[in-house]
């Protein structure tokens, strides 16, 4: 499945139009405030219904409109369809698939890689976003899997208030017994998810920081704050139950669990310079798309913002390599002299919000 043209509405500076993409790689070129970083976010906000970027999604709005939209026209074997998100200045959202209402259903489309400066947080933020991406992650290699990290939060959240309940004098401390084994039982799938994710790209995404040049060792090792089986979470919640009550929440369990990237043994949230925290997010995203693509699940469309002009000339290569021959690749750059020969792909220049050139094939030399 892939993303064939992408329109917008009133999307920040870009201009009302439609943009054809490139069936494997495409690069948006232009100067600095040309849209191209605008061009991707419009694409993952269609995906999605969200902005891959920090802020409110009423940024997303130009200045002189009420409402912005973004849709994507999907094409697959059965053919095309259409998926649209649209954001008003008074918070109301829509989601269409094909003209009807999407609701809290999730659309079919492909997963969707993300590399952008504000992504930066995911490898020097807190915890809570690492976690996201994993369980994000997990779902993607095995759909089955996609409602664990939702079925651990609502189990959480009524023994919290139950806990609360207790506290209060509004309920017997006897009832919490039912839900500790509710909430254990929901605890285990979800910690042996996260635990089987880490381990499928601990190798690969120490290969991959290698290859596109982070010096150092680089690795990711998951750090579980409590058990790992539903009968020892539940002998822990027995044992530290006086403790919860006393401050009104839980202490240990997966949603304190830490995903841990490591320079050289140092942890790059703390030690790690701006340069290569960027390599360390492009290697996660690498090594996410070697293990997607080996388990026989679709290739993600890889959005890569100013991606190579963090790499020399040989890097640069060794990653356009790696994302040629499977899915789909959007990437930005202020010259297109930065692709390197013996690569093929599409060429799209911006200018102001708007495509400045019609789109067109550049052959490997």
């Amino acid at each position: 499945m892939q993303v064939a043209r992408v329109r917008t509405l009133h999307f920040r500076n870009l201009a009302t139009a439609e943009v054809e993409l490139g069936g494997e790689i495409t690069v948006v070129h232009g100067a600095n405030g040309a849209g191209k970083t605008n061009l991707l976010e419009a694409v993952y906000f269609a995906l999605t219904g969200h902005s891959c970027r920090g802020g409110n999604d009423r940024d997303l709005i130009a200045h002189d409109a009420d409402a912005a939209r973004a849709e994507v026209d999907l094409t697959d074997d059965d053919g095309t369809r259409t998926l649209l998100s649209s954001i008003a200045r008074d918070g109301e959202r829509r989601r269409l698939s094909d003209g009807s209402a999407l609701g809290a259903v999730t659309p079919e489309r492909p997963p969707v890689s993300v590399f952008l400066p504000d992504r930066l947080a995911l490898v020097k933020g807190p915890p809570a976003q690492r976690r996201a991406h994993l369980d994000r992650f997990a779902a993607a290699l095995r759909p089955a899997r996609a409602d664990l990290r939702q079925r651990f939060g609502r189990a959480l959240a009524q023994r919290n208030a139950l806990v609360a309940r207790v506290k209060a004098g509004l309920a017997s401390v006897d009832s919490l017994a039912a839900w500790d084994e509710n909430l254990a039982g929901e605890a285990e799938p979800l910690v042996a998810s996260r635990a089987e994710a880490i381990e499928l790209i601990a190798a690969p995404f120490a290969a991959a920081a290698a290859e596109i040049g982070l010096a150092g060792e680089a690795a990711i090792a998951y750090r579980p704050r409590g058990p790992a089986t539903a009968e020892e979470l539940l002998a822990e919640l027995t044992s530290r139950r006086e403790a919860d009550l006393g401050r009104a929440y839980l202490s240990f369990g997966p949603q304190l669990d830490e995903v841990a990237l490591s320079l050289a043994g140092k942890p790059l949230r703390r030690f790690g310079s701006q340069g290569q925290q960027r390599l360390t997010l492009l290697a996660l995203l690498f090594a996410e798309r070697g293990e997607l693509l080996a388990a026989g699940r679709p290739a993600p469309l890889m959005l890569l913002d100013d991606v190579l002009s963090e790499l020399d000339p040989e890097h640069r290569a060794l990653l356009l390599e790696r994302l040629s021959g499977a899915g789909q690749t959007v990437i930005t750059a202020t010259e297109p002299e930065a692709i390197p020969d013996g690569v093929e792909w599409t060429s799209l220049a911006m200018s102001s919000g708007k495509v400045a050139a019609v789109p067109r094939l550049r052959e490997a030399a």
